[in-house]
């Protein structure tokens, strides 16, 4: 009788938990991933937010990953994330989505939020260039505008980023990575932020509005530590590029973690570089710090018991 007992409780045990992985991440609304610069959806069967869409697939959340240029303009990639949007919400049924913005996907969410808050439940920026990047402010700086130089960088980031499409979707999208280091800027950031204010801070470094006046609910989160996996290949250009900093300024090699502040902030100072963000490269992240895919299963929870 003990035994019997006891293997029913166990089977209870069991299918509960089951019954539960299996859908603990479904949100109300649907989760649209927007990349950042040069970013794709899957090359060859690896993803930008490196196994994230497929562990919250597999925990019920309905993901998709929206086909962006991964260099241009802010209010261009927003106007192709809202036609994006408009096709996820035809093919769902939902009313709204739930966005996870990496990098310049922060702000590219943004933009969207901000023209159309009707098709938008939650904007959450990972890393986002939401004031700037000192970094594109360096790399601006350097070369002389309408220079020759300057058209032949251009020449070859286009070329690099219609690669990355060819490769990832298998077509060509309008690229000018000119407007896209612009708009990174910390004066083309400002400009942005005028146009588009919605969870952004009242001051640097400062906390948004989690529910802005749009609607719309705002998060963000960021790392604070360029290096943090001695086999990373990757990590080692973000530690050169952390450089153009300020010294003693937090950030993840390309953003600082107060300019990416957005709506309420999470955290700002994970031991993640700009690419732990997102569980690359191939998930060699910090063995200290709480592991990327957690993070966004966690975020997820709280976007549900929003019931966004």
């Amino acid at each position: 009788m003990k035994k019997n007992l006891m293997i029913f409780i166990i089977s209870l045990l069991v299918f509960v938990n089951s019954a539960h992985a299996g859908n603990s991440a479904a949100t109300k609304y649907p989760l649209v991933f927007v990349h950042g610069i040069f970013g794709f959806n899957d090359i060859w069967g690896i993803d930008y937010f490196y196994g994230i869409p497929q562990a919250l697939r597999d925990e019920g959340a309905a993901v998709y990953l929206a086909s962006l240029s991964p260099a241009n303009s802010t209010e261009l990639r927003g106007e192709q994330l809202r036609t994006y949007i408009q096709a996820v919400l035809a093919e769902s049924g939902a009313e709204k989505v739930n966005i996870i913005g990496h990098s310049h996907g922060g702000p590219t969410a943004r933009y969207v939020a901000s023209v159309s808050p009707e098709m938008v439940a939650s904007v959450t920026s990972i890393g986002g260039v939401n004031w700037g990047s000192k970094f594109a402010d360096l790399m601006r700086g350097i070369v002389t505008k309408d220079s020759v130089t300057e058209a032949l960088i251009k020449q070859g980031l286009d070329l690099l980023a219609h690669a990355v499409t060819g490769i990832s979707e298998g077509e060509l999208l309008p690229e000018d990575s000119l407007a896209m280091t612009d708009a990174l800027t910390t004066p083309g950031s400002l400009i942005f932020n005028k146009k588009y204010p919605e969870g952004m801070p009242s001051s640097y470094c400062g906390q948004g509005q989690e529910l802005a006046s749009n609607g719309v609910y705002y998060y963000s989160w960021s790392g604070a530590q360029p290096l943090t996996h001695v086999a990373d290949a990757v990590d080692y250009p973000l530690k050169l590029t952390s450089y153009s900093f300020d010294d003693g300024e937090l950030n993840d090699g390309v953003v600082a973690s107060c300019s990416a502040h957005l709506g309420r902030v999470i955290k700002d100072d994970y031991k993640m570089n700009h690419m732990d963000e997102v569980n690359q490269s191939f998930g060699l992240v910090s063995w200290f710090e709480t592991n990327p895919v957690t993070l966004y299963r966690q975020h997820v929870q709280r976007l549900k018991l929003k019931g966004l």
